[in-house]
């Protein structure tokens, strides 16, 4: 199954739509205003509350959890890396690589690619397409996408300050 994720700009939260394939808005997500480390909260179009993400703070490396039913079923760690994304999701076995340029990443339970992730360019927003395999959960993995996403939004803040 595939779904689309896009961003909402001008807001003071983070905000996503997330499509299906019919274009049907299937789940949305919305952050915390003003928290110590990130909080996102992901519902289905009926507004039943999925999954809640957040970031582990005072961490050298990225750390997240994902909370389900009230319960963290997985931990989501950024590798220190130089020319390619890695994550790992242990609670579910799960490993991420990304492409040098942060826009292509495949999840993997074991050998068996189990998602594809692609971050659009030049997007208004960020935006990404997400294939998932038959028989996956798509709750865990679009959580783990908003996760990337949190992710690649720090470091770009970071590179920006350094910058200014």
């Amino acid at each position: 199954m595939k779904f689309y994720m896009k961003q909402k700009v001008m807001s003071f939260v983070d905000k996503f739509t997330i499509y299906d394939e019919q274009e049907n808005e299937a789940y949305w997500v919305e952050g915390d205003f003003f928290t110590i480390g990130k909080k996102l909260d992901l519902f289905d179009n009926n507004n039943n509350h999925k999954a809640h993400i957040h970031q582990k703070v005072l961490s050298f490396l990225p750390r997240y959890f994902i909370n389900i039913n009230g319960e963290d079923v997985a931990e989501v760690v950024k590798h220190f890396t130089l020319f390619k994304q890695r994550f790992t999701v242990t609670g579910y076995n799960w490993e991420i690589e990304g492409d040098f340029l942060a826009h292509e990443y495949e999840i993997y339970h074991g050998d068996y690619t189990i998602a594809t992730i692609s971050k659009g360019w030049f997007t208004w927003g960020d935006a990404y397409s997400v294939d998932i395999a038959d028989g996956v959960d798509p709750v865990p993995i679009l959580s783990v996408v908003l996760i990337i996403d949190a992710i690649l939004a720090q470091n770009n803040a970071k590179i920006s300050f350094v910058i200014n």
